[in-house]
Parts: C-alpha cells; sequence; structure tokens
C-alpha cells in the first residue's frame, strides 16, 4: 500500500527540506527544533466541541482536554514528543483533542520541563507528579479516577513508558493500559534501525537522535538509565501496550526491542507496524487519511480497554 497523496506531499516537502539544510550545511539547534514543532508539522486545529482547561498538577502546567461526553473519571496522561528538547501544550493540543474524541477519555496534556535547560530525569519527575495528581484529580476538580491510562509520542511515548515503571516502582495504583506511538525508548541511539532506515526516513536520522541524546542525559545520568531509556528497565508487571509504529521509521528497532522485551516479561503488547507512514504521522491533521486512521485505531484500543 502506497502513501495517499496528501502523506507523499509531506514527505516529499521533509525531503526537500531536508536536501536544502544539508546544501546549506546547516546543524540543527535547539531554537530550530522548536519552532519547527511549533509552525509546521503540529498546527490542526482543536476539533469543535472540545473543550481547555489550564491546570497545575503540583507543580507541573498541564491542561485538560476533553471532547464533548468524554469521562471525567476515565483519564488520559499524554505526555508530548519533540526529543525532550520541543514541545508544549500548544504543539499537541490538536493530538490530544483527537484521541479524545476517539477514545471518550479525558486528557491530560503535560507540559514537562525541556532540555537542554532541564537534563534528565526532569521529564521522567514531571510525569510522575503528573500521574500522581490524575489519580485524585479530574476536569472538574478533586474527583478520584475510575480508569487511567498513559499516552506519548516519540520522546513522549518513551517517557510514557518510563513512568509505567516508575508508577509500579512507586506502588501507585496501575493504569488501564498505555499507547506508545512511533516512541523513543534507547538514548544509547544502538537501534539497527537508526542505521537501516536512514534513506527512507525524512524525519528523524541518526545524527538528530544523537544530539537530542546527549542534551538529556546531561553530565549525570548513563544513557542506559531507565528514566530516560527504558528500553533497559524491567517490564514486568506493566500494563497492556499499544505500540504503533512506521515500518520505513529509523526508530523502528525502539518499538521493536521494547515489544520483545515486553512479551517475554510476561506484558499484553500490541504491535502495530504501519507500512508507508512517518514518524508520529497522527499529527498530520485530518487532512492526511493515515492520521485520522492511526488515531482512530488508538481511540478503539484505549475504548476496549476502559470499558
Amino acid at each position: 500500500m502506497a502513501a495517499s497523496p496528501q502523506l507523499q506531499a509531506v514527505i516529499d516537502q521533509l525531503r526537500t527540506n531536508n536536501e536544502a539544510a544539508a546544501a546549506a550545511g546547516l546543524a540543527p539547534t535547539v531554537e530550530g527544533v522548536r519552532q519547527m514543532m511549533a509552525e509546521s508539522l503540529f498546527t490542526a486545529p482543536v476539533p469543535a466541541g472540545v473543550t481547555v482547561k489550564k491546570v497545575r498538577a503540583v507543580n507541573v502546567p498541564c491542561e485538560w482536554v476533553y471532547a464533548h461526553g468524554a469521562d471525567p473519571a476515565k483519564r488520559l496522561l499524554y505526555l508530548h514528543g519533540g526529543g525532550y528538547a520541543a514541545g508544549n501544550l500548544d504543539t499537541h493540543r490538536a493530538l490530544c483533542a483527537d484521541i479524545s474524541v476517539a477514545s471518550g477519555l479525558s486528557v491530560l496534556n503535560v507540559d514537562y520541563r525541556l532540555a537542554p535547560e532541564h537534563a534528565g530525569p526532569a521529564q521522567f519527575d514531571d510525569a510522575l507528579i503528573a500521574y500522581r495528581w490524575m489519580l485524585d484529580n479530574g476536569p472538574a476538580g478533586e474527583e478520584p479516577a475510575a480508569r487511567c491510562f498513559l499516552a506519548g509520542d516519540s520522546a513522549g511515548g518513551g517517557l510514557a513508558l518510563a513512568t509505567l515503571l516508575g508508577i509500579r516502582d512507586a506502588g501507585l495504583p496501575a493504569p488501564s493500559g498505555a499507547a506508545l506511538l512511533s516512541p523513543w525508548t534507547d538514548m544509547t541511539v544502538s537501534g539497527e534501525s537508526l542505521r537501516g532506515n536512514a534513506e527512507k526516513d525524512p524525519m528523524v536520522g541518526y545524527g538528530l537522535i544523537a544530539w537530542m541524546a546527549g542534551m538529556v542525559t546531561g553530565e549525570e545520568l548513563q544513557p542506559e538509565d531507565p528514566r530516560i531509556s527504558p528500553l533497559f528497565g524491567a517490564f514486568e508487571g506493566l500494563p497492556p501496550l499499544l505500540i504503533q509504529v512506521g515500518e520505513e521509521e529509523t526508530l523502528l528497532s525502539d518499538s521493536l526491542r521494547v515489544a520483545e522485551k515486553a512479551q517475554a516479561a510476561g506484558v499484553e503488547v500490541t504491535l502495530e507496524r504501519w507500512p508507508d507512514v512517518i514518524h508520529v504521522w497522527h499529527a498530520l491533521g485530518h487532512d492526511v487519511p493515515e492520521a485520522s486512521q492511526g488515531i482512530q485505531r488508538v481511540g478503539e484500543y484505549l475504548r476496549g480497554k476502559a470499558a
């Protein structure tokens, strides 16, 4: 199955941008990545009928994003992507809204601290604080949760997995499941697909991943620390996982290794390898059919676990 014309247009534009940057000898910068996320890829509008409510989970800025009819007691903690160095509430609000519409869950969009200003494990600490808060607080105020879920894309997908480890180790009530979208789970940059898919992936290259990993580890953490590289954690006792990844992504190996290790630990894993898509294709908006299809599948999975 080939990419839709809408998705192919995005891929072609990304390749053109990459070629121009290479010809100009431009190296990635934190400001450049942040601007790209804010202005280029993550600009879809929030669907009609969705409420956005700013809150603070203790000291972590967040917002509730929930569709009309979403269950306030069934909640999903969403952790945005951006290589731990970019992304915020604005960049992922529309994606959170789409997931709320598709799943019927109330979504807590988390504005965790970013590298390089805050190296790891600041992001992990913020995510765990937000989850603790979400257990007892919903869109309408203080109210215990009936069901909880985690989700995230790219770095946020890896952070969601790391947070699952932290929830288990802290003895907190376990979520009913998690959805990991193109997750980045390995700061050692050792996945085979980082090289094998280098010519196919127009979004994420080896050099970009290695550069971002250095910012996240900082001067104190080893790259194998499960708080930033959950691939190296122990997976026993984790809740069910949905993992969606593109077959041609450089980060494909991060998903495949997590799925294999989790299944070996007795975790229920649903691994979906999508052909002809790009990294976190879900965020490309409703004009791209594959984006809508990916979100719909996430919604179906979460609805099934929340029933």
